[in-house]
């Protein structure tokens, strides 16, 4: 890793790692401008937003709802123009971002049964990448990789979390009002009407203060259930925002969480989105708040991004909101709508406030820019490049492309991000205007992804189908 760059006389950004910093002294001393080393390495919280379109920000350009504590993450810290989430639909998507396998690889290519979700317990996943560097690690919300209430490969705790709260599957993750918790393992009733969201961020909360007492550098990853499925939120927002929005009053968002599951109707789901989303801006709030208050900030990597695109379930309306942006497509599928997703970094002793990044960079970065930062090794199964170059100001390597598949049949989706070029083949048998032919945009120019330039760049075509024939793998039914 080379020197970084000098953004200022007043702070020095430093280095994640401190290999270089007896030199950074030597060059910087006759400025009064190093500040001193930190005492232990970078801590790192990572947002998983579920269904969250990119435009559904002020960032990235919402009007209709303001997210004012999300959007100092950007402000305060770097915004990317091009991060691409793990796939289209949750499961597979959460898949490469623990593993690292891009998603022609990875063992999950699509939203099935919970016993075929599991990561394998052999491999080398992100939280145990922390856990070997010494870490205490945290999960806090929506798994979505199999029953966390099971021993076993489904379990979080598995693969290298000291704790974990949420729901105790995906599915049931569609109501914020279940008949019960899973904390560290252990499934415990609620009462009826709890609502469940808020107590999963009261215990990220805990274990980020716990971790500070102990003095021991964590990793909490909190994948939040907002704003998927059920357009649910606390009475009192809700009722704020039906009076903001009355019109829609009459419409009723439906939604169901399997059974024996309480799944309440939303009247005017318009309301209740924007109440969800407040409720939880409010808590990147308290969040922001709480690691000042800990003295922990400057040495904290806060990541924020999505899962994939905007939805239109329970109620929720895309259009309303605009929640995709100038973007095409939203969940499932793999026009840029459905997988180029939100991502705002915030590490106040490294990067320059109101940063931006076109970087090209995807979820199966993660796990290795994670390696990079805690002086791991990268687990061999992981097809990413670490970002951290970006993050620090330093040379960035870059990927050849992009590959997506979605989702787990025999005629799947299939694209390709190849620099300015896009290719997508729509061949999922849902989709009624397949035709087997790969569509062809440059997103330099039509980031909507409106112009298909196929014909007239057939030497790109070839290109991006052999690239989606030798990126594929066969997945290897269990």
């Amino acid at each position: 890793m080379g020197l970084p760059v000098v953004r200022d006389f007043y702070k020095v950004r430093a280095m994640s790692k401190f290999r270089i910093f007896s030199s950074l002294i030597l060059m910087f001393t006759s400025f009064g401008v190093v500040s001193a080393k930190p005492d232990q390495p970078t801590n790192v919280i990572y947002i998983l937003a579920d269904d969250l379109g990119k435009g559904d920000l002020g960032c990235y350009g919402q009007k209709k709802l303001k997210t004012p504590n999300i959007d100092r993450l950007a402000l305060e810290g770097m915004k990317f123009s091009s991060h691409y989430s793990g796939n289209t639909v949750c499961s597979p998507s959460r898949a490469v971002l623990m593993t690292g396998q891009h998603p022609g690889h990875v063992h999950c290519r699509g939203n099935g049964q919970e016993p075929t979700l599991a990561l394998d317990p052999k491999m080398v996943t992100l939280p145990r990448i922390f856990k070997n560097a010494g870490y205490a690690t945290g999960a806090f919300g929506k798994w979505g990789l199999g029953h966390t209430n099971e021993a076993g490969p489904q379990n979080p705790m598995t693969h290298g979390f000291d704790h974990f709260s949420g729901w105790k599957s995906q599915m049931i993750a569609h109501t914020y009002y279940p008949t019960s918790i899973v904390r560290d393992g252990k499934e415990m009733p609620l009462e009826s009407g709890t609502f469940i969201h808020d107590l999963i961020m009261e215990d990220a909360f805990s274990f980020i203060k716990s971790s500070v007492k102990q003095k021991k550098p964590f990793f909490c990853y909190i994948p939040t259930a907002v704003p998927h499925a059920a357009m649910h939120a606390p009475k009192e927002l809700h009722d704020k925002w039906r009076k903001v929005y009355p019109e829609f009053d009459g419409r009723i968002g439906k939604y169901g969480a399997g059974p024996g599951e309480p799944c309440p109707d939303v009247k005017n789901p318009i309301a209740g989105y924007a109440a969800m989303m407040e409720n939880f801006d409010n808590q990147i709030g308290e969040l922001l708040g709480l690691v000042t208050k800990l003295g922990i900030d400057e040495n904290t990597l806060i990541l924020f991004t999505s899962d994939n695109g905007t939805h239109r379930e329970g109620g929720h309306d895309p259009n309303f909101w605009d929640s995709n942006g100038p973007l095409r497509g939203i969940k499932r599928d793999l026009y840029e709508g459905g997988i180029n997703a939100p991502f705002l970094a915030l590490w106040p002793s490294q990067i320059k406030p109101g940063s931006k990044s076109d970087h090209i960079s995807a979820f199966w970065d993660v796990v290795a820019t994670m390696a990079d930062l805690t002086d791991q090794p990268t687990p061999k199964q992981s097809d990413g490049i670490s970002f951290l170059p970006t993050l620090t100001g330093t040379e960035q390597k870059k990927h050849d492309y992009l590959y997506f598949e979605h989702p787990q049949t025999k005629d799947h989706d299939k694209a390709v991000r190849l620099g300015k070029w896009k290719g997508v083949l729509r061949g999922w048998k849902k989709w009624k205007n397949r035709t087997g032919n790969i569509e062809l945009f440059d997103l330099s120019k039509d980031p909507g992804e409106s112009k298909n330039l196929a014909d007239s760049h057939p030497e790109i075509v070839s290109k991006i189908k052999k690239i989606m024939e030798e990126a594929h793998t066969p997945l290897v039914k269990k």
